[in-house]
């Protein structure tokens, strides 16, 4: 596993961990001020904003993008909505091939309002995905499918385990050494699955392992969306899951991804990138 100690080149913030408080580009110079290496901006920032400038600035800063958060989801309740989710993240990954992104991190989604059908959330998450395939190959934008908790199987993403994800890759991208469907493994939905360690073993020999982020699970937990802790103040053992993430051979960033609507997003960006870039160091 390797040392962050004085590394903080091989980590990256994801913006979300900053609350959204200032303009991207603000948001650039502070995360490269502190030293970091990469950056993970999100769809809602780029808004308004010129893509290409800032792809520029975030180069110019001396950052890397580490991904870009994220995607539409996929499953709905008719055809038309379905084929325009797929048409709003081929934009999306335009953008993210703009940015000169590592991937574009795909929340695919799950039950849309008024539907139970879970079964047909999953068929539509796998043609979904198999069309955005066809458009990575030609982008050349790696897409990494980011299993969530099962908490969040209801709305946010019916991909709630390692191994559904993987299963899924292998499903709709067979038989390649160089995979343009990957996983990103974030810590804060993974660590409680018992076939966690099998599952990342199996992503590095697949090369799909595509992002790592990190951030903890508090107990107790207020809101299960935006009551993430802190690297250190939880229950996760961090470094146990990036020694197994990395290895399997992982090799990229490793991605602070915070959401804390009443601590860490009330406090400074400047403190917030202070505490992340000391916890990486000591923690993780």
């Amino acid at each position: 596993m390797r040392h962050l100690h004085n590394r903080l080149d091989l980590c990256s913030i994801n913006t979300g961990t900053l609350g959204y408080q200032t303009p991207i580009s603000e948001t650039i110079e502070a995360v490269a001020r502190q030293g970091f290496g990469a950056i993970c901006p999100w769809r809602r920032e780029l808004e308004g904003v010129d893509t290409a400038a800032t792809a520029r600035q975030i180069r110019d800063a001396g950052l890397k993008v580490s991904g870009y958060c994220r995607s539409t989801y996929i499953p709905a309740l008719d055809c038309d909505q379905f084929l325009a989710n797929i048409a709003d993240n081929r934009s999306a990954m335009d953008q993210a091939a703009e940015l000169g992104a590592a991937c574009f991190v795909m929340v695919v989604g799950s039950l849309p309002q008024g539907s139970k059908d879970l079964e047909r959330a999953w068929a539509q998450v796998a043609e979904g995905t198999a069309l955005l395939l066809e458009h990575a190959r030609a982008t050349g934008m790696p897409l990494a499918l980011e299993p969530l908790h099962p908490m969040y199987a209801n709305d946010r993403s019916c991909l709630n385990t390692l191994e559904q994800a993987l299963d899924l890759a292998e499903a709709v991208e067979p038989e390649t050494t160089t995979p343009l469907l990957g996983v990103a493994i974030d810590v804060y939905h993974v660590w409680w699955d018992s076939k966690l360690a099998g599952q990342i073993a199996r992503a590095g020999r697949l090369n799909r392992i595509f992002g790592f982020h990190v951030s903890d699970w508090l107990v107790p937990t207020s809101d299960f969306l935006t009551d993430r802790g802190m690297m250190g103040d939880g229950v996760i053992d961090i470094p146990r899951i990036r020694s197994m993430v990395e290895t399997a051979g992982y090799s990229g960033t490793v991605e602070v991804e915070i959401f804390s609507a009443d601590n860490w997003w009330k406090r400074p960006i400047e403190e917030i990138l202070s505490v992340c870039a000391e916890r990486l160091q000591t923690v993780c």
